[in-house]
């Protein structure tokens, strides 16, 4: 898949709140699809951030 058919896939506004580093859910079709045109793996382009906000209930 190329980077003009991930415009296919996914439209600008969702493309622009991935970018943007806002999304808080992504389906794993569309990381399979952004990783197969990227020609990647998922860890190359996610990072881990801990929500310092989550209280873990003991």
């Amino acid at each position: 898949m190329l980077v003009h058919e991930i415009r296919k896939e996914f439209t600008l506004a969702n493309l622009s709140i991935l970018k943007t580093g806002k999304a808080k859910v992504i389906r794993f079709s569309n990381l399979e699809a952004i990783c197969e045109a990227l020609d990647c793996q998922p860890g190359d382009i996610l990072e881990y951030v801990p929500n310092r906000n989550y209280i873990k209930e003991e």
